[in-house]
């Protein structure tokens, strides 16, 4: 048989999920689902046309990724899933087979949803059906809007990989960006400074080779939005560096109060946990890209007239 479609493994690994509340290894969770679909060993065998993976396991991790912006499941930590109190919720109302009907919505309905909290208290999350994905849409709107999830998945895990890491480490990723970026001839140019009594400051940054000019940094590993009070111990750091630049950089986000007194300054910038994780993808830190060739023909090739 040939691996179904990433929305049939949806139902399974949310049974199973239910199954084992307490959580479970992406690993096992990948073979039960397709255990239960009823895939051979051979059809477990079969990769992307890529190489990279599995079918069954990536079409595994899009399923979870769906229960995920559904709010069924989690993933507490790198490479474990456990399902969610209204995961739990939804089972007990969901007794029987799922419908095709309740299976495409779970798989499409949720995909605008973001895993992450939003950047200020007032943004509400909403849910964007995925039009762009009916048969009527064009290739190219159709690849387009594949490149939009693969990104969103992929800045999904960085952020799940960050907030797993530890606050020295972490503070250590930050500086490794800022110099992807071009901040600072040379890494050397950049030091963590982190720790007891750093007085607000885990990194500076040398703009010149003598360090006449420099950027300090705040880097917070949290779940939480950073408040005001929060950028104003950073800004007061700041003053008592005689520093004109900071950049705050957090996982999470930051309240509407944070935002407007960091307005009302001069030289603070903020870096939210989702322009985090974008930056990482655009500056390749901790990610690769690969490059798909798309076939376009040359009009000007069979042009007769100008041959």
């Amino acid at each position: 048989m040939s691996v179904p479609t990433y929305d049939l493994f949806i139902e399974p690994l949310l049974r199973y999920l239910a199954a084992n509340e307490d959580g479970v290894s992406a690993k096992l969770a990948h073979e039960q689902a397709a255990d239960a679909l009823g895939l051979s060993e051979e059809d477990k065998q079969i990769l992307l046309p890529s190489g990279a993976q599995p079918i069954y396991k990536n079409r595994a991790g899009w399923a979870h990724d769906r229960l995920k912006r559904a709010g069924l499941s989690s993933s507490p930590r790198r490479g474990f899933w456990k399902i969610t109190p209204e995961g739990i919720a939804f089972i007990k109302d969901h007794p029987e087979s799922f419908s095709a009907a309740l299976s495409e919505k779970l798989a499409m309905g949720f995909i605008g949803i973001s895993l992450k909290p939003s950047s200020t208290e007032e943004e509400a999350e909403q849910i964007t059906f995925a039009t762009q994905t009916s048969a009527l849409a064009s290739p190219d709107d159709r690849l387009g809007q594949a490149i939009t999830e693969l990104r969103e998945a992929a800045e999904s895990e960085l952020l799940e990989l960050l907030a797993n890491v530890s606050p020295a480490y972490f503070e250590t990723i930050v500086l490794d960006l800022l110099h992807r970026m071009g901040y600072g001839a040379s890494r050397a140019d950049l030091q963590r400074v982190g720790g007891s009594g750093d007085g607000g400051i885990d990194g500076v940054i040398s703009l010149d080779r003598l360090g006449l000019e420099k950027v300090y940094v705040q880097a917070k590993r949290w779940q939480s939005n950073v408040g005001r009070p929060e950028l104003q111990a950073f800004y007061g750091a700041l003053a008592g560096q005689k520093a004109k630049k900071g950049v705050f950089i957090t996982t999470s986000g930051f309240t509407a109060q944070a935002t407007d007194f960091a307005k009302s300054v001069e030289g603070i910038v903020l870096i939210d946990g989702i322009r985090l994780a974008s930056l990482m993808i655009e500056c390749e830190l901790g990610v690769t890209s690969r490059t798909v060739k798309i076939p376009k023909i040359d009009g000007d090739y069979f042009d007769e007239e100008t041959a």
